[in-house]
């Protein structure tokens, strides 16, 4: 399974948090930005023309506050010059604050499949100091817009006094929607965001009350009918991400426009961060790349472990020798030792046990070879 990920650079106001290549000051550089993407995709799909992808992910920034006649020309453009699978997965982002009838509309006439709902929290109060443009009844109206289709809500754990009952109702809120799947992301204070003061001052919750409500909702959630198929991520069955679970299994992808990364043929590289470089590379015919590394065997492996053991089935270890040449039982017999009472072997899947998921990181490093 391969991928297609296409970066929107352009959002109305920077949250709190984010610590992602988006700027709400040049959204004027809008029409040029977008010009220069079908570019880059026309150029990257005569480098690929072997292969096939079965997903394409539209993220940002925010997809959904640019004109969407921008995101149709792009899957157009798309579904032009690559090949396609008979039924690929066609995901876009959205902030409830910037969407109407007309643009999902759009949105739906050109395959776009899939809507992954940026809710993050359903109290208003805490959208508000997270610098969100939404309210919680702004996303229930979204999903009335969206009803019948496919829609993911991502909802943040970590917030200042945030409780496990607010999350529990915030997953109430998105289930209401209609959302089959949902990522729980840990709010990860990065140095340079305003949100990180907040971490200084010592106003978030700490890693182990996250914990404490990641437990409550994985449970909770289960007793709705979501599973847990990677750390983050919960579906209904039958709703799982194929785009993320083709990262999680080590799968290739390419990734267009700014700071977009891409793993193809075991290299990894990455556009530049910054728009106007962006443009001038494409306009003069420049690869608009900033950094290009080759993964050694050793980090591949331990990268397949990784991505692996953060899921709920964990790595198949016929696959793993199947991959590398390797004996996996052989390779690792002194880290599976020692970490035994974390790992359960099911036929030939390795995975960590449930009630360790969250505390993954000492088990997942302890395969890291020097």
């Amino acid at each position: 399974m391969s991928g297609i990920y296409i970066h929107i650079p352009f959002c109305k106001s920077k949250c709190t948090y984010c610590d992602f290549a988006s700027f709400p000051k040049e959204i004027g550089k809008t029409e040029s930005y977008f010009a220069c993407l079908y570019r880059e995709i026309e150029g990257r799909a005569k480098q690929l023309e072997n292969m096939v992808f079965d997903t394409v992910y539209i993220g940002g920034g925010t997809p959904s506050i640019v004109p969407s006649k921008y995101i149709a020309g792009a899957i157009r453009q798309v579904k032009k010059c690559f090949k396609l699978s008979k039924n690929p997965e066609i995901t876009i982002e959205i902030n409830p604050g910037t969407v109407d009838k007309d643009k999902i509309k759009e949105y739906k006439s050109v395959g776009i499949n899939r809507f992954s709902i940026g809710l993050q929290t359903g109290f208003d109060e805490q959208l508000k100091r997270l610098n969100r443009i939404h309210t919680a009844k702004d996303f229930l109206l979204c999903c009335n817009m969206l009803k019948g289709e496919n829609i993911s809500a991502d909802i943040l754990i970590g917030l200042a006094d945030q409780t496990a009952d607010q999350v529990r109702k915030t997953i109430d809120l998105a289930i209401a929607g209609g959302a089959k799947h949902l990522s729980l992301y840990a709010l990860t204070p990065e140095v340079g965001t305003p949100i990180y003061t907040d971490y200084l001052n010592g106003e978030l919750l700490s890693d182990d009350e996250v914990a404490d409500i990641y437990d409550d909702v994985r449970a909770y959630l289960k007793t709705k009918g979501f599973n847990r198929y990677e750390v983050s991520n919960f579906a209904v069955d039958g709703f799982e991400s194929k785009h993320n679970l083709n990262y999680w299994k080590r799968g290739e992808y390419i990734g267009l426009g700014v700071s977009a990364s891409s793993f193809i043929d075991e290299r990894r590289f990455t556009n530049t961060f910054k728009i106007d470089e962006y443009i001038n590379a494409i306009i003069y015919n420049k690869s608009p790349e900033i950094s290009s590394d080759v993964i050694e065997k050793k980090d591949a492996e331990f990268e397949f472990i990784m991505l692996g053991l953060r899921t709920e089935k964990g790595i198949n270890v016929n696959e793993f020798n199947a991959r590398f040449n390797e004996d996996f039982d052989t390779l690792y017999k002194d880290e599976l030792r020692k970490k035994d009472k974390y790992l359960i072997r099911e036929g030939e899947n390795l995975r960590i046990k449930e009630e360790f998921i969250y505390v993954q990181n000492d088990i997942i490093l302890s395969f890291m070879k020097e």
